[in-house]
C-alpha cells in the first residue's frame, strides 16, 4: 500500500475515534496504534531495541 494511503486510513481511524470516544478514546486508540507499528517494526527486524536502550540509558552517544 502507498504511504498516503495508509497515512489516510490512520487519519480515517483516530478521526472515529475522536468522534466516538472523545480526547481519551483518541489519545488511547493512537497510543495503541503507536504501539502497534513499533511491535510490528520489531518483529521485522526495522528496529534495534538494544540500540534504543543502550541510547537512552546512555551507554553511546550519537556523536
Amino acid at each position: 500500500m502507498k504511504p498516503t494511503l495508509i497515512g489516510a486510513l490512520i487519519g480515517a481511524i483516530l478521526a472515529w475515534a475522536a468522534l466516538a470516544y472523545g480526547l481519551g478514546g483518541f489519545l488511547l486508540m493512537a497510543l495503541f496504534m503507536t504501539v502497534g507499528a513499533l511491535i510490528a517494526r520489531i518483529i521485522g527486524g526495522h528496529v534495534d531495541v538494544r540500540a534504543i536502550l543502550d541510547s537512552l540509558t546512555g551507554r553511546r552517544s550519537s556523536s
